[in-house]
């Protein structure tokens, strides 16, 4: 029991988000679904999410296995296209099996029907989980933010970068260099989900792009396009962390 509802704790808003879309396309009926009637239809649209959503999963770990490098948006772009292979192989299967099997000069255009749900799920998926979203309920301490402009006060905090005696300050909506050690600021943050990655930097786990590895030594590129080094000291935690 304990497993079921840490299951549930962890994967709740992936649930509830394929619930959603599942009802949200069966009272659209798109492609004469709704012929099928309730819940009948609604089954159908939720199956198909949830199975598409799984080929998602498997699909990412893959790419992200076999290049690493690839940046978030490349990722749910090659997603979209590649899921819908197996979701169309399964509308026609279901086809199939309840009535006539589609001949197969049709078979292109399911895929193309599937492509398109598959792009907007993947698109929505991109938005919600896009890099430099931070969690409502984690935000920086005082200590840090009050010595911001005002206009970057309620901002994401991307990176921190010491300089000399200052510290620049990287958000999601522009950067500000301010008096401030480095150590003090990774206090501030320390409620928020990143690592110190070199001597002069800390990133937030949120912010990164894609990493870009060469022997011991890597570079994260950020939502913003800066790029932090990660120095050989820190390699090793960031990489168990699989942040590289």
């Amino acid at each position: 029991m304990q497993r079921v509802v840490e299951f549930f704790k962890s994967q709740g808003s992936g649930l509830l988000m394929l619930f959603g879309i599942g009802t949200f396309l069966a009272i659209l009926g798109p492609y004469n679904t709704s012929g099928l009637g309730w819940p009948w239809v609604w089954v159908y649209w939720t199956g198909l999410i949830g199975f598409g959503g799984l080929c998602g999963d498997g699909i990412v770990y893959v790419l992200n296995r076999v290049a690493p490098d690839l940046s978030k948006g490349v990722v749910y772009a090659l997603v979209a296209v590649l899921v819908s292979f197996p979701v169309a192989a399964a509308v026609i299967t279901i086809q199939g099996v309840f009535g006539p099997l589609p001949p197969a000069y049709v078979w292109p255009m399911i895929y193309g029907f599937v492509l398109v749900i598959s792009a907007g799920v993947s698109g929505l998926t991109y938005l919600l989980e896009r890099p430099g979203r931070a969690p409502d309920a984690a935000m920086p301490g005082r200590a840090l933010t009050d010595k911001l402009p005002v206009k970057y006060r309620t901002a994401g905090i991307l990176a921190l970068q010491s300089e000399d005696h200052y510290l620049r300050v990287h958000t999601d909506r522009g950067d500000a260099l301010i008096l401030m050690r480095l150590s003090d600021a990774m206090a501030a943050v320390e409620n928020l989900e990143g690592a110190q990655t070199h001597r002069s930097w800390w990133v937030a786990r949120a912010a990164i792009d894609h990493a870009e590895k060469s022997g011991g030594r890597a570079e994260l590129t950020l939502s913003n396009g800066i790029q932090a080094p990660v120095s050989r000291g820190f390699y090793p935690d960031l990489r168990d962390k699989g942040w590289i």
